[in-house]
């Protein structure tokens, strides 16, 4: 008895975002890179071995500002597409496609560190890796702090802080194209204690016929 006014008066469910997709990428699919554009790298670049075939195991978002925002596709190769998108979430908003590959991942512990790390370390002139040497991009003496919110494949949203700079070196055997290294100071909220890291990933720009998407 009274059943239907209690459907009435509850209140409608709230369904969860779903994860953002772009130019076909999207959780729990693939994509497929131009082979010839790797082998023409290899050798020139940091990250090795990169699989023609990656299927896309989470999805972050940035937003920067009211028209930018950051889409990443995180792979099971250990790197991520980064989209920039430009005024909307469209395809036609595309305005830079980059692959990402991690680099190295440590632990920051300590409060003192923490603080070390974002006021001296993280922003220099130079970086060097593996001997090559990474020149600042950015004009800021601060490294950028945002915030990226990930979708998991089994449903979950994690939120983390990031404190990033941008580096990066002209590939001496390809005019105009250069390889970028990302310095990101992570911060993550775990059974109410933050747990931080130093990040470390290299990426170069993808055109558009650089890559497919594959269902």
């Amino acid at each position: 008895m009274f059943d239907w006014l209690k459907k009435k008066i509850q209140p409608p469910s709230v369904q969860p975002e779903p994860a953002p997709e772009i130019l076909g990428l999207r959780l729990g699919g693939g994509f497929e890179l131009d082979t010839l554009k790797l082998s023409l790298l290899e050798g020139q670049v940091t990250f090795e071995g990169a699989a023609s075939t990656q299927l896309i195991q989470a999805v972050g978002r940035i937003i920067l500002d009211e028209s930018h925002q950051l889409l990443r596709f995180y792979t099971d190769d250990d790197g991520f597409v980064q989209v920039l998108l430009d005024g909307g979430t469209t395809d036609d908003c595309v305005a830079e496609v980059k692959l990402w590959y991690f680099y190295q991942t440590r632990p920051i512990d300590g409060d003192a560190a923490w603080k070390a790390l974002l006021d001296h370390e993280l922003v220099q002139p130079e970086w060097d890796l593996d001997g090559q040497d990474f020149t600042k991009v950015w004009d800021n003496t601060r490294p950028v702090a945002m915030t990226e919110t990930t979708w998991l494949k089994d449903g979950s949203r994690s939120d983390t802080d990031q404190f990033v700079m941008i580096y990066e070196r002209p590939l001496a055997d390809h005019q105009d194209e250069v390889e970028v290294l990302m310095v990101a100071a992570e911060e993550k909220i775990l059974h109410q204690r933050a747990e931080h890291s130093l990040v470390l990933a290299t990426g170069i720009d993808l055109g558009p016929t650089d890559f497919r998407f594959v269902s």
